[in-house]
């Protein structure tokens, strides 16, 4: 599969807006390994089809419930199995998750996401998971959590609360997967995935770059979330973050270029999703982020503090904006109707 096929086969599903499901991997392949300016190109053009390009999306993290998770991430100082320093907190009481997530929209955020360092919620923390839900959508605002496996039990709790998006990162590809984690299977993270689309949430779904991975990897990653029955409605792609104490706490940083060219691709792979730029981000120049606003990035996490990570400050991000000429999305007025809509 040559660029020219890959690239024709991509506009074409692009020109009637319908979305691909039965991409390749040689053709995923040849549009990352393409010219930096024809990939971009496309990227860019794709984007435009579906997304106004000077809107970022802002999305506001916060740990509810901070280390002590049983898993053994690699990348993650989270893990009870890592010698990072990190105290286990218990879940945060609701009223106070609620001040930050009131803290959050009034600096702009359209999505609140909650974090729990769990292999799975207990049952006995649904009921205030739930009300945060109810209590943040009250705000105005979509609400996002991720809590690791799920129980058909708990997503129908947390759908009958009215929860928009549940985000579970397939981290990596299927051949890579298990040099970073053991504890639980790739399969696994479908397995959730697929629990959540059907129980009627959106799928926050993404993964991690620069684990020391291979470019082939990544495409690999990317073709499996762009060839779901449906795709995410938000993939966050994050630069590997690392921390002292973890496994990878020593790995090379990724190249930028590498990195603007995973955005491209997914892009034009899931052209109607947002493709959020998220963690790392404190490790990339303005024109790392620029790059990647131009390649399809069209959400951020905002927020001094990404669950226990460094995060570009308000004023960062308001100095970078004002560069580029960006404006952020609207917050939904109360009545749910949007101020600013998706193109069709």
């Amino acid at each position: 599969m040559d660029l020219r096929t890959a690239e024709t086969r991509s506009s074409g599903a692009e020109a009637d807006h319908s979305v691909r499901h039965d991409w390749t991997r040689a053709e995923a392949q040849a549009l990352y390994d393409a010219p930096f300016n024809d990939l971009l190109f496309l990227a860019h053009t794709t984007h435009r089809r579906h997304f106004e390009p000077n809107t970022i999306q802002k999305s506001q993290l916060l740990s509810i419930k901070t280390g002590g998770c049983p898993e053994d991430c690699g990348y993650c100082n989270q893990s009870a199995r890592h010698a990072t320093g990190l105290s286990a907190s218990k879940l945060m009481e609701v009223e106070q998750v609620l001040n930050e997530a009131r803290k959050a929209r009034a600096a702009g955020a359209t999505r609140y996401c909650m974090g729990a360092a769990w292999r799975s919620p207990k049952g006995r923390d649904m009921d205030a998971l739930c009300a945060m839900v109810k209590e943040i959508k009250a705000l105005g605002l979509e609400t996002c959590m991720t809590l690791g496996m799920l129980s058909d039990d708990a997503v129908l709790m947390l759908k009958s609360a009215g929860l928009d998006y549940y985000n579970h990162n397939i981290d990596t590809s299927e051949r890579y997967y298990s040099e970073i984690i053991t504890t639980r299977s790739f399969a696994d993270r479908l397995d959730t995935l697929d629990r959540v689309r059907e129980a009627g949430i959106k799928v926050c779904s993404g993964g991690i770059i620069g684990m020391g991975e291979t470019p082939e990897d990544r495409v690999d990653m990317l073709v499996t979330l762009a060839t779901l029955p449906q795709q995410p409605e938000s993939v966050p792609i994050n630069m590997l973050i690392a921390i002292s104490g973890t496994p990878l706490q020593d790995t090379k940083t990724i190249d930028p270029i590498s990195f603007v060219r995973t955005i491209a691709l997914a892009r034009i792979m899931m052209p109607k999703s947002y493709v959020r730029l998220s963690a790392g981000r404190t490790e990339m120049s303005d024109e790392t982020q620029a790059l990647c606003f131009f390649a399809g990035a069209n959400s951020i996490f905002a927020g001094e503090t990404l669950l226990t990570a460094d995060n570009p400050d308000e004023d960062s991000d308001a100095v970078l904006f004002a560069k580029l000429g960006l404006k952020p999305l609207e917050t939904k007025p109360r009545s749910g109707a949007r101020t600013y809509a998706q193109k069709s």
